[in-house]
């Protein structure tokens, strides 16, 4: 008899394997950066315990807007029309607060047709994840220049681009958002982190992924690609985020390394890059990023994060059972109020 090994599935502390998160195989191009980031959404998730069912996913149109399908299978979702996934998110969480969202658009479906929506999402602070895959083409209609294409960017089919890109991180940081990052979708554990870190904030949390189309605008010398990606990214800091409840704390000096004992025995090698940095300072976050633009320099990492304002749920002080849960005696009103109200005519 053959020997046979056992396959053991390893499960999260709610009783649930990776393959809980998982969705539907992904029918956009082998090496698409959207694919990546799909990943690390199953995988942020799973190591934070998060139950499928309470999470719900919004998108618009384009090829950014096809990967909800890719990953949390048991969770509920909506594809909506191109540009319009904020109104789709704001209506669905503000009916249902105990829900966390997650919106995935693109650089056309954010910072072309969806741009109003875009700023009024950030403005009001809904509690939402909103993820941009960033490729600066329209690669589900064959590669034309998008909003974020760099200026002089030239390719076969479209010629050369000579508008100037819009800075979707840059556009959060001035609509207010209370959570800006960017990140690189060949930076996988970078990518994860920040999204942890985003599904933990209070409010809307903005990351601008760069994530290369290797179909249309694939050329290593562009601002959108792989091979320019990974030789001009700068980190902020390096990364990892540490749940409230398991926090450690440690001392350590400036391009210093350090070890962290984590609780179950196990170690986290830490480093405190050698630029000081502040994340709570919108001034400097503002100039951060002007630095990196003139410096031609992919900067990635938490850029700002503002965790005192009020989210749109907060605002409304709705109350803990979600609008769409409420019971018909909590909505209807009374027969003694109508009456009241019906007297007040006459």
């Amino acid at each position: 008899m053959a020997n046979q090994t056992a396959v053991r599935t390893q499960l999260n502390l709610i009783g649930l394997s990776k393959a809980d998160y998982r969705g539907n195989p992904s029918t956009l191009c082998q090496g698409c950066g959207h694919n990546s980031i799909a990943n690390q959404i199953i995988s942020a998730c799973y190591e934070m315990d998060i139950l499928p069912e309470t999470i719900v996913k919004f998108s618009g149109i384009g090829c950014s807007s096809k990967s909800p399908a890719y990953f949390l299978n048991r969770s509920f979702g909506f594809n909506g029309l191109h540009g319009r996934m904020p109104s789709l998110a704001t209506g669905a969480l503000f009916a249902d607060c105990s829900l966390k969202g997650i919106g995935v658009s693109g650089d056309g479906d954010t910072a072309s047709i969806g741009m109003g929506q875009f700023k009024h999402v950030v403005r009001r602070n809904m509690r939402l994840v909103y993820i941009i895959e960033n490729n600066g083409v329209y690669g589900l209609t064959k590669g034309q220049f998008s909003a974020t294409a760099e200026m002089g960017l030239t390719l076969k089919s479209q010629g050369t681009n000579p508008y100037m890109p819009v800075d979707i991180a840059w556009e959060a940081l001035v609509g207010h958002a209370t959570f800006v990052a960017r990140s690189f979708a060949g930076d996988p554990k970078q990518v994860k982190e920040l999204i942890k870190a985003a599904l933990s904030h209070n409010g809307v949390a903005v990351i601008d992924i760069i994530s290369p189309c290797v179909t249309f605008n694939n050329q290593d010398t562009t601002l959108h690609s792989y091979a320019w990606g990974k030789e001009h990214e700068v980190a902020l800091h390096e990364l990892s985020y540490v749940p409230p409840a398991e926090e450690i704390t440690i001392d350590y000096e400036e391009g210093e390394d350090k070890e962290v004992i984590l609780h179950d025995g196990s170690s986290v090698i830490l480093k405190k890059l050698e630029r000081a940095y502040d994340p709570t300072d919108r001034k400097a976050a503002m100039q951060v990023l002007e630095e990196a633009n003139a410096k031609n320099i992919l900067l990635t990492g938490l850029i700002y994060i503002n965790t005192e304002q009020k989210s749109l749920v907060d605002i409304y002080n709705l109350p803990d059972t979600p609008l769409n849960r409420l019971p018909e005696y909590r909505i209807r009103p009374s027969r003694e109020s109508i009456k009241q109200l019906n007297d007040m005519m006459f």
